[in-house]
């Protein structure tokens, strides 16, 4: 098993699949998983789920034709609890420092390389599950499907395009690096566009130009007080985020403005993203964010930008922690000697739209930790992705019955 799931994931990350090239992963999963299951299926995803309001980052002249999705399912006897299991096969592009990002480098137990945690080592868990439920010829009484979908770094399309079709289960869990805690709440994010506009003009008429530049630090400063403001509002809402001293950061990201020294900038753009707790929606923060800088800002400033959120945008999600879904997946955890911790997860993933939209109780679980991924190090222990593959298939087999 552990040689198997090793080559398995090396030929995953040796796969460079940014947005647009994911099609190549799904397509050797699909030849991996055929005589290993029920139904399989590469889902063909039309363009015209660009115009859906629940779309992330839109760009131009972009195409689904070569970028399926994969659904795989496993059929139960019957009278069973169903679960649904999501991972995406898509990665951020390698960071600086990160040579040969696509070359996977196995160092004892330790497999290296782009997507190794995040999240090309959960696929390869949901293929050790499957490949344990058919070694050991178990036979559940609920149905057991898998989404392993595109676009999550880019704001979640290929889930949005799975929910689309419609999915029936009792339970959803999303694979993401958990370091084996199991995470029923989840914070949300918005990724922001800001533009503002100045007066450009010579460095020595000061009273004739407005900065561009100094009218974006003052965006800075008014989106920093207000998420301070609605963090201390969210405080007490939700424990789980309450023992993080900041589970919900704003992050500006990029800054440009400006092609001369001497010079006063006309415009400035500003990017980033917004973090917030489940207790809000994005709705709800897209608009405080334009009427803060309304309200707070210097009538040069509210007359003179314009606001966009047309990147990701995802809402939070939330289940009680005493739910069964919970409850028994940690109880799963423990028996192979993991803790078994119930945390929140500061970072947003695909699992609202199961949850919020679907109305499937969802958890995020997985090996690995968020802490390699996106970074230069990006690692995983192949042990891990064993132990995680065995808890879950411990999890159905008493789940599903």
């Amino acid at each position: 098993m552990k040689e198997k799931i090793s080559k398995l994931l090396c030929d995953l990350i040796a796969i460079p699949s940014i947005r647009g090239m994911e099609g190549d992963v799904n397509r050797y999963l699909y030849d991996y998983l055929k005589d290993k299951c029920d139904e399989i299926e590469l889902i063909t995803v039309d363009d015209s789920i660009m115009y859906d309001p629940d779309y992330s980052f839109p760009i131009e002249n972009f195409t689904y034709k070569n970028t399926p999705n994969l659904r795989v399912k496993i059929k139960g006897e019957g009278e069973g609890k169903s679960v649904v299991f999501n991972t995406h096969v898509d990665v951020v592009p390698p960071s600086q420092g990160q040579e040969d990002a696509f070359k996977p480098k196995i160092v004892d137990d330790v497999i290296f390389g782009r997507g190794a945690c995040d999240a090309k080592g959960q696929v390869a868990t949901l293929v050790g599950l499957i490949e344990l439920l058919k070694e050991r010829k178990i036979k559940l009484k609920g149905d057991l499907e898998f989404h392993f979908v595109f676009e999550e770094e880019s704001g979640g399309n290929g889930t949005l395009a799975m929910v689309r079709k419609g999915c029936k289960a009792n339970a959803a869990i999303v694979l993401e690096p958990s370091e084996f805690a199991v995470i029923p709440s989840v914070r949300g994010a918005v990724w922001f566009d800001i533009i503002v506009y100045g007066k450009s003009g010579h460095s020595g008429r000061a009273d004739d130009t407005v900065s561009a530049i100094k009218k974006a630090y003052e965006v800075i400063q008014i989106l920093e007080s207000y998420h301070d403001r609605l963090l201390a509002e969210s405080r007490g809402k939700n424990r789980l985020f309450d023992v993080y001293e900041n589970p919900m950061p704003v992050t500006f990201g990029i800054l440009n403005s400006g092609n001369w020294p001497a010079t006063t900038p006309p415009i400035a753009e500003l990017k980033g993203v917004f973090g917030f707790l489940p207790n809000k929606n994005r709705k709800e923060i897209m608009e405080e964010m334009k009427n803060e800088i309304i309200e707070k800002g210097s009538d040069w400033l509210k007359n003179n930008f314009e606001i966009k959120f047309n990147m990701l945008h995802s809402d939070g999600n939330v289940i009680p922690e005493d739910h069964p879904l919970v409850t028994l997946l940690v109880e799963s955890v423990k028996k192979f000697n993991y803790s078994g911790n119930i945390s929140a997860m500061t970072a947003s993933c695909d699992a609202w739209l199961y949850n919020n939209q679907l109305k499937i109780p969802t958890v995020v679980f997985g090996p690995g930790s968020l802490k390699y991924a996106h970074s230069a190090q990006e690692q995983i222990k192949i042990s891990e992705i064993i132990d995680a593959s065995k808890i879950l298939l411990d999890f159905v087999t008493n789940y599903c019955r």
